[in-house]
Order: structure tokens, then C-alpha cells, then sequence
């Protein structure tokens, strides 16, 4: 850290720079995240950018992070201002804050301002418009320099050189200039006007809010088949990936983010992205502590964490769970997607259409009887099996998954069967218009072409109005909610298996 004293405006003026990146020392800067990802939506480009494909804008990745930075700092009694360089690119102004620790109630800010105004090349030769450069250029093999006054520096230079010429130039190798104009900076920079009743050193505290960093959590599964088809285990692992395109990196942070819905009113500024560097870190006996915090879960990493501008972090979540009891199910739904809208279906071929596919679900359970009972932020879910013939584990199958709580079921939707198929059909209707009454029967068949029995839950959806009763079915059913219906269904190998039902709706 280095301190400069200047005078400016009869006000003592404190500058403080680091380095390119915020740093800590003793646990003094803290960094939450936010994220509003969702759950497996973070695609390859946002971390590494792809050939031939732009690169999306940083400030519209789906989180953000509050910053606090604590210092040790020199104050002068009385009106004085202090600058504080290197934070983050995207910060939002309106959220900053300073505060002294040490006098906080003799200790005012009267002004504060965010300086982005950073210098650049077409920057620097706009403010040197009108003012004196010297221009190299190469002729053969030889350098030559120009000087004289900048006219334009738009599409090209024009400049008037000492003896009077005026020059208009499009190529050069070198400008030199004099000393920065006032007014560039660069690096981003905070600037606080202070009314001091104490001089000396003070304990304070700078914090803002910043874009461009998000964080998201990807599990990883690997299935074991049990005594039957349809149980098994799963072994959880659990990471969680930082990304930082927020314009500073954040050295020894204490780090902690925060899991839930946290609602902000959304904004738009675009900034462009850079290339990434991917970093993991096992997690360590200091790792990740959960908490309840307020409506949401709060995770504390217990290690101080480096996080680089434009870089991607992953970091263990929690230590994995070994062999959690899981399910398998087979589930054949028909006619998904169908609604009464608001009034009774009367149409005969509304929603008769079906598909063939048969969806894999793979469920567990959340708690600690299970091996697990941790609250689980939003994420990605990639399941893996063990192939025995050479040891390798291959991909079966990813999910998304909203927040869950402990002692909840984890559900996953891997695929759809390659060798059990359904089929369903509509093989009655009926209308009463003056009755206000309508029946309609379906049959479903379903085959298995392994060569084990199958159990598969057929659920269907009783769309055509709200008000509905089962007046005749082949297979005991399971209500699910207002208008859904299941049943469980068992497929012999190499066999079929039918479900009949009839229904009766009245309005």
C-alpha cells in the first residue's frame, strides 16, 4: 500500500493505491456473492470465450457481490480528501459506503464520486488537441520525429509542425507527449470528501456492491445398480465455480455466498469480457459452513480465497456423500401439457394425441439418515455410471435443480428408456351438453423389450375440467393433485402391460 499526500484545494488529499488487485491483510477484506444463475444456465462462453463467437457483456452475468474492504488509514483533522483506487470496474456507485470504525460518529462524508474517466490512446490525444506532441515515424529503416501542435486525432493525425506545415498523417510508429492532463486516471477510482473531528489513524471501512461475478453449483453422481432394477446408491460430490469478470481480482478474501432468491431491481450496463483462467481447490478441513441467514443459506468458506479478475474458481461445496440410498423410476406420461384454460374441453380430439417415450428419474433423499442433509444451493446435476468391463465411469444423464432444502427429495430426470415404450389411446367419448356431463375412456399400453420385469408409473393428466371422478379402471391409481392421476404398473420381460380407465366430468 503507499500513501501520497497532496495539496489540491486547500484540502489534504490521501491517495491509495493497490497494486491491480484488492488485497487482505488479517481477514480485512470480505467478499459476498450473489448469484441469480439459473440452475445449469452458465454456458461455455461465459468463462471462455469461443473462436468466432463474441463474448458477452460482464455486467450481465447473473449475480453480483457486496465488497468490504477494512484499512488502516491516516486522517487529517478537519476537511480533507482521500482517493481509493483499484476497485472494481462495475461497481454501482450508489451503494458505496465509508465509514471510520474508530470515530464513526465524529467521522462525516460531506462528498463521494466514482472516477472512471481512465486514460487511453484516443482519450489521451483528444485532451492533446491544440497542445504540443512529437511524432515518430519510419522511413526505410530509419526513425524521424515530428513535433508541432495536435490538430485532429479523428481518422488519423493532423498536425502543424513548427515551422508552420500542416501535416495529415496515417501512420506513425511512436507519439510522444508531455506530462497526463488533469482529469485522467488509470485506474477506477473512489473519491471521498472527509470532515474529520479526530486526526490520526483511523480503522475504516470501505464497501460497495459490484457486477460482473457470480457463482453457481455443479453436483457430480455416480449410480450404483442395487439388489433390483429399480434401486440403487449415488456417491455426491458437490462444487461450487466462481466466476469474476468484475474488473480487480480479490486476494485472501474472507469469502461467502449466499444461496436463495434475493430479489434487485435489474439494470443494464454493458462491458465486455475477457479470457478466463479455470483454477480448482479441493476443499480442506476449513471448508464451506452453512447457516440459515434470514430467508436464505449462507455458506462461509473458512480459508481466506484468492479470486482473479477474468477467472474462473472452483472450489469443493461440501465433502462428498458416499453411497446414498436412490431410486430408479420409470414414468410414462402420455399427454403432458394439456389444460382446461379457465373452461370445460368439449372438443373430442383435444388432447388424445400421446408420445412413446418412457422418462428415467433418478430420486434420493436429502437427509442425514441418507448420508446427505445439507441444504443444496441451485445447480447442475451430472450423473455417472461405473462400467465393470474397463473400469471407466460414462455419462447417463444431467438436471437442473432449484434450491433444497434438508430432508427433501432430490429428484433427476436422466433420459428417456431405449428398450420400454408406450402407447395410448382414446377409445371413447361422450358429450352431454344439457347434462353438463362428459366421459372419455383411454387405454395405455406399455412394452418391454428387456429381458427383466420393469415397474413403470403411468400418470395422467384429467385436463378436460376440474371437477372429474374415475368411474371405471383396469389398475389401482394414486391421486397426485387436482387433476392428476397415477398408476403403478408392472411390465413382464419381453411383455406388455395394459391400463384402462374411464372418466367422468361434470360442470
Amino acid at each position: 500500500m503507499m500513501n501520497e499526500r497532496l495539496s489540491c484545494c486547500g484540502l489534504l488529499l490521501i491517495g491509495i493505491t493497490f497494486a491491480g488487485v484488492a488485497r487482505a491483510a488479517e481477514g480485512q477484506l470480505a467478499l459476498t456473492v450473489y448469484s441469480s444463475a439459473r440452475p445449469g444456465g452458465i454456458p461455455a462462453e461465459w468463462y471462455r470465450p469461443l473462436p468466432g463467437m463474441g463474448t458477452p457483456a460482464a455486467s450481465a452475468l447473473p449475480g453480483f457481490a457486496l465488497v468490504r474492504l477494512d484499512r488502516d488509514l491516516e486522517l487529517q483533522r478537519g476537511r480533507s480528501r482521500l482517493q481509493f483506487t483499484d476497485v472494481a470496474a462495475l461497481i454501482d456507485p450508489t451503494t458505496v459506503q465509508f465509514r471510520s470504525l474508530t470515530d464513526p460518529s465524529g467521522t462525516r462524508v460531506l462528498e463521494q464520486s466514482f472516477q472512471f474517466d481512465l486514460v487511453g490512446m484516443q482519450k489521451l490525444l483528444s485532451r492533446y488537441v491544440d497542445q504540443p506532441v512529437t511524432v515518430e515515424r519510419a522511413e526505410g529503416e530509419a526513425t524521424t520525429s515530428l513535433r508541432g501542435t495536435l490538430l485532429s486525432a479523428h481518422d488519423g493525425l493532423v498536425l502543424r509542425s513548427d515551422d508552420g506545415q500542416v501535416h495529415a498523417l496515417n501512420a506513425w510508429t511512436g507519439l510522444r507527449f508531455g506530462e497526463l492532463p488533469g482529469g485522467l486516471i488509470t485506474r477506477p477510482t473512489l473519491e471521498w470528501e472527509l470532515l474529520a473531528a479526530k486526526g490520526g489513524t483511523h480503522r475504516t471501512r470501505v464497501a460497495y456492491q459490484t457486477g460482473g461475478i457470480t457463482w453457481w453449483a455443479d453436483y457430480n453422481l455416480i449410480f450404483s445398480e442395487g439388489a433390483d432394477a429399480n434401486s440403487g446408491f449415488v456417491d455426491v460430490g458437490a462444487w461450487v465455480s466462481l466466476l469474476n469478470q468484475s474488473g480487480v481480482g480479490y486476494q485472501d478474501a474472507r469469502l461467502k455466498l449466499i444461496a436463495g432468491d434475493v430479489n434487485r431491481v435489474p439494470s443494464e450496463a454493458p462491458v465486455a469480457m475477457m479470457r478466463q483462467r479455470v483454477t480448482m481447490e479441493m476443499a480442506a478441513a476449513d471448508g464451506f459452513e452453512e447457516k440459515a441467514f434470514f430467508e436464505y443459506h449462507l455458506y462461509t468458506l473458512g480459508r481466506p480465497a484468492t479470486i482473479p479478475n477474468n477467472s474462473t474458481r472452483q472450489i469443493e461445496l461440501f465433502d462428498a456423500a458416499a453411497r446414498v440410498p436412490a431410486r430408479k423410476r420409470l414414468v410414462y406420461y402420455g399427454a403432458a401439457g394439456y389444460d382446461h384454460g379457465g373452461a370445460p374441453a368439449l372438443e373430442p380430439e383435444y388432447g388424445p394425441a400421446s408420445n412413446t417415450k418412457v422418462d428415467v428419474w433418478l430420486s434420493f433423499r436429502n437427509d442425514q439418515a441418507s448420508g446427505l442433509g445439507v441444504p443444496l444451493p441451485a445447480g447442475r446435476i451430472r450423473v455417472s455410471q461405473l462400467d465393470r468391463a474397463d473400469g471407466s465411469l460414462e455419462f447417463i444423464g444431467e438436471d437442473a435443480i432449484d434450491h433444497t432444502a434438508r430432508d427433501e427429495d432430490v429428484r433427476v430426470r436422466l433420459g428417456t428408456a431405449f428398450d420400454v415404450v408406450g402407447e395410448r389411446r382414446q377409445t371413447d367419448f361422450q358429450l352431454n351438453s344439457r347434462g353438463r356431463v362428459m366421459e372419455e375412456a383411454f387405454e395405455i399400453r406399455l412394452r418391454n423389450h428387456k429381458e427383466q420385469a420393469v415397474e413403470v408409473v403411468v400418470r395422467e393428466n384429467l385436463y378436460r375440467w376440474s371437477r372429474w371422478e374415475l368411474i371405471a379402471h383396469s389398475t389401482p391409481f394414486e391421486k397426485k393433485d387436482a387433476r392428476s392421476i397415477e398408476f403403478p404398473v408392472k411390465v413382464p420381460a419381453g411383455g406388455e402391460a395394459v391400463v384402462s380407465y374411464r372418466v367422468r366430468y361434470s360442470w
